[in-house]
């Protein structure tokens, strides 16, 4: 399935999901279910902002941005883990005034049911998502499938606090387990903006490095010498380049042949790299 299909199909879950919550937030008038809910806002338009950066990523290279447009997916996922700080920031006003507030909750079982629903169907949505963007290497893809796990985290947490809260009749559980979830909401957020920014200083990949210098292992009769092998990630693209140098006596177009034998099997073994060779003659 493509990125954009699979974008879409996110959206349209997190509506049904947001209503889902909704509903056991009526049914039992909790601040944490209601917390709950206003995280799945803040998910659709993080997946509207998902979908939106897929549409551009793909997009051809052109004039003005002759290296394509995959780095957007780096923004995007920068932008969706400041939007999982900010409903954890949400969260954490919600319960704290819930904490000095308490109030009495009603029919827990039905809402706990209800939400726990609501919890499966995002845990499938991440799921798919987080293996979506393992085969494509989208950046976008990952952001998002990380967000909707911590929304999936944070829901089990409220399930779990209102199910000891229900039996030991502690109203304060409904805003302790808030605070338990929100720490490791924000641990998740912070390690995708800082995941984010890091691959936008255009960091080297080494993967790509150490494949591409085992085909020319394997092909090291053919040239002298191979050097200044540097290599670049945006997006779901890698660019890389290096200094090839082969025999004086060679033609143009016996060069050029070996450059297109390398190209075609880096080709085949890292579909996603872009590939410049600089050949250099060894007199």
């Amino acid at each position: 399935m493509k990125k954009k299909q699979v974008a879409l199909t996110v959206i349209v879950g997190g509506i049904v999901i947001l209503g889902v919550k909704l509903l056991a937030y009526l049914i039992s008038d909790s601040v944490a279910l209601l917390s709950d809910a206003l995280e799945s806002i803040v998910n659709i338009v993080a997946s509207g902002l998902m979908f939106f950066s897929v549409y551009i990523s793909d997009k051809p290279a052109d004039s003005t941005h002759n290296y394509g447009h995959q780095k957007i997916e780096n923004i995007s996922s920068m932008i969706e883990g400041l939007f999982i700080l900010v409903a954890a920031f949400f969260i954490i006003v919600t319960a704290v005034g819930r904490l000095f507030s308490p109030v009495t909750l009603q029919k827990l079982d039905l809402a706990i049911g209800v939400s726990l629903f609501a919890t499966s169907l995002n845990a499938g949505l991440s799921w798919f998502l987080a293996r979506t963007a393992k085969e494509s290497g989208s950046l976008a893809l990952e952001g998002d499938a990380k967000h909707l796990l911590s929304d999936v985290i944070s829901s089990l947490g409220v399930a779990l606090g209102l199910f000891v809260a229900q039996l030991t009749g502690w109203s304060f559980m409904d805003s302790a387990l808030a605070f338990v979830v929100v720490a490791l909401i924000i641990k998740m957020g912070a390690g995708l903006v800082l995941k984010s920014t890091q691959d936008l200083m255009d960091h080297s990949c080494a993967e790509a490095e150490l494949k591409i210098r085992e085909v020319l292992e394997r092909h090291k009769f053919h040239f002298i010498d191979c050097h200044e092998v540097k290599t670049r990630r945006s997006g779901n693209r890698v660019f890389t380049e290096f200094h090839l140098t082969v025999d004086g006596s060679l033609t143009v177009q016996e060069a050029h042949n070996l450059t297109d034998l390398l190209e075609e099997e880096l080709k085949e073994e890292l579909p996603e790299v872009t590939l410049t060779i600089h050949i250099e003659p060894n007199p």
